[in-house]
């Protein structure tokens, strides 16, 4: 299944300020990845994906996303088996999809997930 997509930047400018993301409590995901925690309540977390521009196409673990997962391009591209998503795309992967995602460059992703993530068997 295609996830829904839009390419934002018609009317959209993303413009970082890479200082406050400096400051942001940063957890080490391993292989060039990176996660700040934002917000959580219950299950549901919003946070951020540094992930670096020598990060390996398998940084990410085969995954599924219960309740669905809502992604914003703020740097780079994320690509998975279902497209490529560059700066200012807005995705939207519904509940139970599964996928490997993995980034072009270095890259920044906000992420919403309304139920959190289940790592797959490869």
């Amino acid at each position: 299944m295609r996830p829904l997509s839009r390419d934002l930047t018609d009317f959209l400018r993303l413009s970082l300020d890479e200082a406050a993301l400096d400051r942001l409590e940063w957890r080490d995901f391993g292989k060039g990845v990176r996660l700040g925690k934002l917000a959580r309540e219950g299950k549901a977390g919003l946070l951020l994906y540094r992930i670096e521009a020598g990060a390996p196409r398998d940084a990410f673990a085969p995954h599924r996303h219960v309740g669905g997962e809502a992604y914003l391009v703020l740097k780079g591209v994320i690509a998975d088996d279902t497209g490529r998503y560059p700066q200012g795309s807005f995705v939207w992967l519904p509940p139970d999809s599964k996928h490997t995602p993995w980034a072009e460059g270095e890259t920044i992703v906000l992420v919403l997930w309304p139920e959190g993530v289940k790592v797959e068997d490869a």
